[in-house]
């Protein structure tokens, strides 16, 4: 059983980096960006709900699995109701939550493989919790004032 609920974790998790990276460098518009963002959304729902299952089955040796998958699918959630309902600053929301989710699911994919990856299996693996999100973060500051420039531009 728990080797099914592995299978469908790891197909689900292939297709969030995979739609992830789509929708972030997609032109953010109706269309595309939406379509695959909605996919990395499901998909994403699925991960989190096979970690979740599958480290408390396994409590003793993957906990902390437990705790990126809450952290990182409350942001991917906290990114897709931002969009969704259109609350005030919804687009800042929205782009730190599906950015953050996805710096989470590289985390967790890079440190939960790292050591089955030849010459990265000889670095620290404190190096690859942190890493995502060194590299993530400009990133998403990056994006932010590009789409929330534009934005206030536009409003002027």
């Amino acid at each position: 059983m728990f080797q099914n609920f592995l299978f469908i974790h790891i197909v689900a998790g292939i297709i969030c980096l995979i739609t992830g990276f789509i929708a972030a460098t997609a032109r953010k518009k109706r269309g595309k960006h939406t379509i695959v963002g909605e996919v990395y959304h499901g998909s994403f729902l699925i991960v989190f709900i096979t970690a979740l299952i599958m480290s408390i089955w396994n409590w003793s040796e993957s906990a902390y699995l437990f705790y990126i998958a809450l952290f990182s699918y409350g942001l991917a959630l906290l990114g897709y109701l931002a969009r969704k309902m259109r609350w005030k600053n919804w687009l800042r929301t929205h782009i730190g939550g599906m950015l953050g989710s996805y710096i989470g699911i590289v985390t967790a994919t890079l440190v939960v493989n790292v050591e089955k990856i030849p010459v990265l299996n000889e670095l620290p693996v404190l190096l690859f919790w942190f890493l995502p999100t060194i590299i993530g973060t400009p990133i998403i500051s990056m994006i932010s004032k590009k789409y929330i420039g534009k934005k206030k531009m536009k409003a002027a």
